[in-house]
């Protein structure tokens, strides 16, 4: 068996199995490594106070973070860093700098380097998405009424669901703290490009406005699936004026638009909930939306939501 990287898992385990009085080749045939692999791992990373896990981790990361920093060029880090301060995840660079011909480097490699920077004072770490926890509605009545005339996304075409074509829409409302200013977000579910659009409020005729200018010129435009906000009362109008089919999500059903449910979550990495909305500017409308549309996701095989929308190479939006 051949020399193998330990997990942080697989060191907890040698730890316990060690407390037990187990042998080397016991441990390394219970944690399934080579015997080999558990002398070595003893004799490089215990300490004064014996072998412990969670040292032992961490200086095995940064032996190997060491090793990358030699093979890995200055250019290459260079360039990483560009690509993290506009904010791409170290799996999109990664995949990027690969396809594009650069220096092979894992995201593993690109996460430790920017935590590694992290303890330096570096601020790299800040352009990294966090992830926040889910937080269950509560209650059971549907308090915010019906819209007429509305069609349940039960009638909505299967194809939509496939994601088989361009030109179905997801929309929402993002809300700034206090209820102040709120921004309209479409996204079209194939390609996930995205449409931004602060608006004063949530008054029907305000959102109904903002999205017939943010469709009107869209080529590809079947469907938009909403919820049941009294925002989007409308429907009938703005279905009129862009030919468009609209549906309504079941309530409470946020699953049903989730590719524009997972967008704002992007977007709240530069609007956040304690942001007053009614202060954004149009620039950085269009800076956010370079931003989600003009990096490459994984879920569209690396490519651009720009890329894939408009079937050709990406070009910024701003200059």
């Amino acid at each position: 068996m051949a020399h193998t990287q330990l997990t942080s898992e697989q060191r907890y385990q040698i730890r316990a199995l060690m407390q037990t009085n187990q042998p080397a080749t016991t441990i390394a045939k219970i944690v399934g490594v080579d015997r080999s692999t558990i002398y070595r791992e003893l004799k490089r990373n215990t300490g004064q106070r014996g072998y412990r896990p969670k040292q032992a981790h961490e200086k095995a990361l940064a032996r190997r973070q060491g090793k990358s920093k030699q093979r890995i060029t200055t250019e290459t880090w260079v360039l990483v860093e560009e690509k993290l301060r506009l904010d791409w995840s170290p799996e999109q660079i990664a995949s990027w700098l690969k396809k594009h011909g650069y220096e092979t480097i894992s995201h593993e490699w690109i996460y430790q380097y920017v935590y590694a920077g992290k303890r330096a004072d570096g601020n790299l770490h800040e352009h990294l998405r966090c992830q926040k926890p889910y937080r269950k509605r509560t209650g059971s009545n549907d308090r915010r009424g019906k819209i007429p005339q509305a069609t349940s996304i039960e009638e909505r075409p299967e194809i939509v669901e496939q994601r088989r074509r361009l030109g179905d829409w997801e929309v929402d409302l993002i809300v700034g703290k206090g209820h102040q200013g709120v921004v309209l977000t479409l996204t079209e579910r194939k390609s996930r490009f995205t449409l931004l659009r602060k608006v004063i409020s949530k008054q029907a005729e305000l959102v109904t406005q903002a999205m017939i200018e943010l469709l009107n010129w869209v080529e590809h435009l079947w469907t938009i699936t909403a919820d049941n906000g009294k925002e989007f009362t409308n429907h009938l109008q703005i279905s009129f004026h862009l030919g468009v089919d609209i549906f309504f999500a079941h309530p409470y059903a946020s699953w049903e638009r989730g590719t524009n449910e997972n967008t704002n979550g992007l977007i709240r990495q530069y609007l956040p909930k304690s942001c007053n909305l009614t202060t954004v500017t149009a620039q950085e409308e269009f800076m956010i939306m370079d931003r989600l549309n003009l990096r490459p996701r994984k879920c569209l095989d690396f490519k651009t939501p720009y890329e894939v929308f408009f079937g050709h190479d990406t070009v910024a939006f701003t200059t």
